[in-house]
């Protein structure tokens, strides 16, 4: 089957500009022109929760691997960190003296990175919001920076025209990408971490094995790039574009599979569910839109052409296959010595250990909210005593 249009949100009051699913596809975080932040409920007839804090246009919002905490960037120069239910409570750091233009979790959940206006990347504990260290190469406007899926790599895209990949533990850039002819919006990795996929005002689409720093696949399109998402197989990859337009890539053959149309004006944001079942859009008519992938079940398995807009829309591919992580076929296979009793309690486990992991991030957060009340109210008390003091220094005067 095609991909097809299961939902579509309405409550933004500008531009969607980021949008996001949680672990358990039960909650989509959007983020708006509009400074507001939306956390909308995939059953139906549910609320959806509006969360107002900054003060200007959010630019950027991601769920916390365990869903129990989401990032988000402003134009105001801060970072908040919510708990997605209906109290919407936050706390609040200044993480730049520029525009955030992305937020990134780790894989652990333990560490946050930002890219700024400012033209630096920034590292953060999630713990307290400690910062750790800041990476300083770019020359201009930093438009988004991803962890690796291992932690131990940075990537990075500016309107310098440069994609870097940066050692987290040396904080050294590594290598330089300058093959993109404008500004690079938007980039990601593989989910197997051997390569990295980017997009921007150059029409491309470019991918680079991060082991050998060399170009693999380039996809050359009629409109600005703003936003992409790899399916969690690796084996395709899905873009939003200027001109109103969702284009999934089969990077086995290195072809344009689907064009699917929906937004009216720019197509500014989208993001695969963790399973990839989903994936979610934004645009600049204020609309969230959720579709359902419907790839085969085995993503390996070639998938229909596509009957959405013209044949390849003038996009192409540079060779048809990957050797970073990108297989041909899933292969299921079962070690017949693992009991069924083994995996049932692997598996009980593991959801247990998510779920504390989980309240951990829950206690963490409501600590840092209580500490940033504390804070406030001393900072009253100490200007009550103040205006005390002079009024008693005026009347003794």
């Amino acid at each position: 089957e095609d991909p097809s249009l299961e939902k579509h949100f309405k409550g933004h009051r500008d531009a969607v500009t980021s949008v996001d699913f949680s672990c358990t596809k039960k909650q989509l975080a959007s983020g708006s022109m509009d400074s507001c932040l939306m956390i909308w409920s995939m059953k139906p007839q549910m609320r959806a929760y509006r969360f107002v804090g900054h003060k200007d246009a959010v630019l950027c919002v991601q769920f916390s691997p365990s869903g129990h905490l989401v990032a988000s960037g402003s134009r105001d120069k801060t970072v908040r960190l919510w708990i997605p239910s209906v109290k919407g409570e936050s706390t609040v750091f200044k993480a730049h003296t520029g525009t955030v233009r992305s937020v990134h979790f780790s894989s652990d959940g333990q560490s946050l990175v930002t890219a700024s206006d400012d033209k630096t990347i920034k590292v953060w504990t999630v713990h307290r919001q400690k910062f750790l260290f800041s990476l300083n190469q770019h020359i201009n406007w930093v438009r988004c920076a991803r962890f690796s899926p291992d932690g131990r790599l940075i990537v990075s895209s500016s309107d310098d025209k440069t994609v870097k990949l940066w050692d987290k533990t040396s904080r050294e850039c590594i290598h330089s990408f300058c093959e993109h002819g404008g500004f690079v919006n938007h980039v990601d990795f593989h989910p197997s971490g051997n390569c990295i996929a980017a997009g921007g005002t150059d029409n491309t689409v470019k991918l680079w094995d991060v082991r050998m720093n060399r170009l693999l696949q380039h996809y050359q399109g009629n409109s600005v790039v703003n936003s992409l998402s790899f399916h969690p197989s690796g084996n395709y990859l899905v873009t939003a574009s200027s001109d109103s337009t969702l284009k999934i890539l089969d990077l086995l053959e290195g072809r344009l599979l689907y064009t699917l149309h929906g937004h009216q004006g720019p197509a500014t944001c989208v993001a695969f569910s963790r399973d990839g079942d989903l994936f979610a859009s934004g645009g600049s008519d204020e609309q969230v839109m959720v579709w359902k992938t419907n790839f085969d079940a085995d993503y390996g398995e070639a998938v229909k052409p596509q009957k959405y807009g013209s044949s390849v829309d003038g996009t192409h591919g540079t060779g048809s296959e990957m050797d970073c992580g990108i297989h041909h076929k899933k292969t299921k296979t079962q070690d017949s010595s693992r009991t069924h009793e083994q995996q049932e309690e692997e598996t009980s486990l593991a959801n247990t250990l998510e779920h504390i992991i989980g309240q951990l991030d829950v206690l963490t957060q409501t600590v840092s909210i209580l500490e940033q009340r504390l804070t406030l109210t001393e900072d009253k008390l100490k200007e009550c005593l103040e205006n005390q003091q002079k009024i008693i220094q005026n009347k003794t005067n």
